[in-house]
């Protein structure tokens, strides 16, 4: 991705999103921005006008912390906002390909077998290894079954942001859609700022941006978040509707893949949705023996 225009249309962005009477400033009159001008985030980060006119330019190269760490406070980003502009600075100093360690690509990465034991292990609610592309890269039983339509969808690779933008199925499935599309698009964009060359990445946005109205309106919001604890909806063909709990788990040995657990409430209808589905799911198998192991 082409780092300056990254940084230049993100901090624009960010720019745009606060208000002068949210900075503690006054609102005046004839304002000609949606947001701060130029001006006053220099003011707020007390550095010259032309300096941070440069940088929003795109200019990271020899930015030092501390004025990207007052950049930030200026524009009030949030911690995944604040990691993205410093991933950015990074990739311009041209730091980033070797401060991050190597990854296998998808083609080339299956589990190792203890993996794919621990994820046998949940028995009580879906688990899955997910990169940051959104790809699936292991599962188990009940994650197989739960994301049923993911996995049927011709031409989908098993990749959750093409399920969600492009498969029609995806708008029963996320009874939210739009929040699950914004979570889709944040996550992503902030994997283009941890891994700027990652070209199966650049390709799947191309392919995305291309092919949805919806993805191509977010993805040029720039917005980012971590994504790691929190409840979802969703609507199972099979079982119905489901209220999950979620936990991710950055994978220490496989740097860039999160393990995500799905669990439900104790005692509650949800929980008994998920016990449906391991029915359902081995009754379908029991149907399909071909399918036994395919997880």
């Amino acid at each position: 991705m082409d780092n300056q225009a990254e940084v230049r249309e993100f901090l624009t962005s960010r720019r745009a999103k606060i208000t002068p009477e949210r900075a503690g400033l006054p609102a005046g009159s004839r304002r000609r921005v949606p947001g701060l001008r130029r001006s006053e985030v220099a003011a707020l980060a007390d550095v010259s006008v032309e300096y941070y006119a440069k940088l929003e330019r795109g200019h990271l190269a020899g930015v030092s912390p501390a004025v990207l760490e007052a950049v930030a406070r200026a524009l009030q980003l949030d911690d995944a906002e604040r990691a993205h502009l410093l991933n950015l600075a990074h990739a311009a100093d041209g730091f980033d390909a070797l401060a991050r360690p190597r990854r296998r690509t998808t083609r080339a990465w299956t589990p190792h077998r203890s993996l794919q034991w621990v994820l046998d292990a949940v028995t009580a609610g879906p688990a899955f290894v997910r990169n940051g592309r959104m790809d699936l890269l292991a599962t188990n039983h009940l994650a197989r079954a739960f994301y049923a339509d993911v996995y049927a969808a011709a031409g989908n690779q098993a990749n959750l942001a093409r399920f969600n933008f492009l498969d029609p199925a995806s708008r029963r499935f996320y009874p939210d859609w739009d929040e699950a599309a914004d979570i889709a698009v944040a996550i992503l964009r902030t994997e283009a700022g941890r891994n700027p060359h990652d070209k199966d990445l650049h390709d799947l946005v191309g392919e995305l941006s291309t092919r949805s109205d919806a993805f191509r309106t977010r993805w040029g919001a720039h917005n980012v978040r971590h994504h790691g604890t929190g409840t979802k909806h969703f609507h199972h063909p099979a079982v119905g509707d489901l209220t999950l709990a979620y936990e991710g788990l950055e994978m220490t040995a496989e740097p860039g893949l999160t393990l995500t657990i799905y669990t439900a409430e104790p005692g509650s209808a949800s929980e008994e949705g998920l016990r449906l589905l391991a029915s359902w799911a081995a009754t379908r198998d029991a149907g399909h023996p071909a399918e036994r192991g395919a997880d």
